[in-house]
């Protein structure tokens, strides 16, 4: 008869599972590892024991680790722990190495759904103007070529940050308008270009080909730091928020802020969600319609402004 599962033994097994069967990114697998890490610190202090069986973790167990972080996290923190501990548990259960999810009898915290954050059409023309002009100057440097290229980029094709960073040269067809993005769980997807990140994209290339190092392992990357090393999603974030600030923009927007903005003025100017939903690569129709909300909220505005019937009696 053989040993049955530790805890340690279990979350090595599934963090192989995710990055070589489900193909989930090294960042996402680094959230999973550290919500296991840190049940399992739980546990250990609590029960004084090494190694951690696997029966010994009852609904209970799961419910008093999240009393001791319920201070400490938000609600959403929260859900995404216990969202790792479910499917964690599926994966033993669906295996037949435990016999049922004592995950899926704690109850999940409420989260409120939030409208994502995004620039109207005014702001994202003067953002964009603003970095395209700066790029425009005579003492003008490929950097700034690059930063206006990958944001003329982020609105044109929605992209998630990661998505965008991952991008390769080769990746953009100039002939056909289109990029071709390795999403999440390497999934591929073509999506059109528009013409001013064409040219933006153009402008940035044609700099950067006699000024950054085109040997070594950034030689393929699109977007690239004074190394010719592949730009980081932290590097963009960065970037984003001096580049807002240089045109007097002070919203707290991230670039996934962005994302929101290019399928808000989509479906605002009559795109079909569906094609949205090919175009951010959502898995779930139910995720990209989270955007409908920013859209019926305009739309009341207009309606309350319009319509005579909707005014309120004096």
């Amino acid at each position: 008869m053989t040993e049955p599962l530790t805890l340690e033994q279990s979350k090595t097994l599934f963090l192989e599972y995710l990055r070589h069967e489900r193909s989930l990114s090294e960042e996402t697998c680094r959230a999973y590892a550290s919500d296991l890490e840190q049940f399992q610190q739980y546990l250990q202090k609590k029960t004084k024991s090494e190694p951690i069986q696997l029966s010994v973790i009852t609904s209970d167990a799961i419910r008093g680790f999240f009393a001791t972080i319920h201070k400490d996290l938000k609600n959403t923190s929260r859900a995404r722990k216990l969202s790792t501990l479910r499917s964690f548990y599926n994966y033993l259960t669906d295996r037949g190495w435990h016999q049922e999810n004592p995950a899926q009898r704690v109850a999940a915290p409420k989260i409120r759904q939030k409208i994502p954050a995004f620039l109207d059409v005014d702001d994202v023309f003067h953002f964009l103007d603003s970095l395209q002009r700066s790029a425009a100057h005579p003492k003008g440097s490929w950097r700034r070529l690059r930063n206006w290229a990958i944001f003329e980029c982020l609105y044109s094709i929605g992209a998630r940050v990661s998505e965008l960073v991952g991008l390769n040269a080769s990746d953009v067809d100039f002939d056909q308008g289109l990029v071709r993005i390795r999403g999440k769980g390497k999934k591929e997807r073509v999506v059109p270009v528009g013409g001013k990140a064409m040219e933006a994209l153009g402008a940035y290339l044609t700099a950067i080909a006699g000024q950054v190092p085109q040997t070594g392992v950034g030689t393929g990357h699109l977007f690239r730091n004074a190394s010719g090393g592949r730009l980081t999603t932290r590097s963009v974030h960065r970037i984003l928020k001096a580049e807002l600030r240089r045109c007097g923009l002070w919203q707290h927007l991230s670039p996934h802020g962005l994302r929101h903005t290019f399928a808000t003025h989509l479906l605002n100017s009559g795109a079909d969600l569906r094609a949205i939903q090919e175009m951010l690569g959502h898995a779930a129709l139910s995720t990209t319609q989270r955007y409908t909300h920013v859209h019926l909220d305009q739309l009341m505005k207009t309606y309350d402004a319009a319509h005579p019937r909707s005014r309120k009696a004096k």
